[in-house]
């Protein structure tokens, strides 16, 4: 995860990193876990889908300003696929962000 990208801006102490780090990282088992196996974090991937599905929809209909986070092919990393902030408008994918200062 990128914590560096945090808003608002914050700063951790390396434990706290290490910690944070591994929660995100560790997530999705932690809720199988917690289900003791009988399922996974399902809202949290619809909620995800529907964000992303409103967003795309209000940026078609020409709404200014609509930011979202998309894996898509991009020159961001030297990666050839990276999941970022975008900017969504009538053409779809307007504008890629950069990361910005890690």
């Amino acid at each position: 995860p990128l914590l560096s990208q945090v808003k608002p801006p914050c700063s951790f102490t390396p434990e706290e990193v290490n910690y944070l780090t591994d929660r995100i990282q560790n997530g999705g088992t932690e809720v199988v876990e917690a289900k003791a196996g009988a399922g996974s974090a399902t809202l949290s991937m619809a909620y995800a889908a529907v964000k992303f599905a409103d967003a795309c929809l209000r940026g078609l209909r020409g709404e200014a300003g609509v930011v979202a986070y998309a894996f898509l092919e991009s020159q961001v990393t030297e990666l050839p696929f990276f999941a970022t902030k975008v900017r969504l408008g009538r053409n779809g994918v307007e504008e890629i962000y950069p990361l910005g200062p890690l």
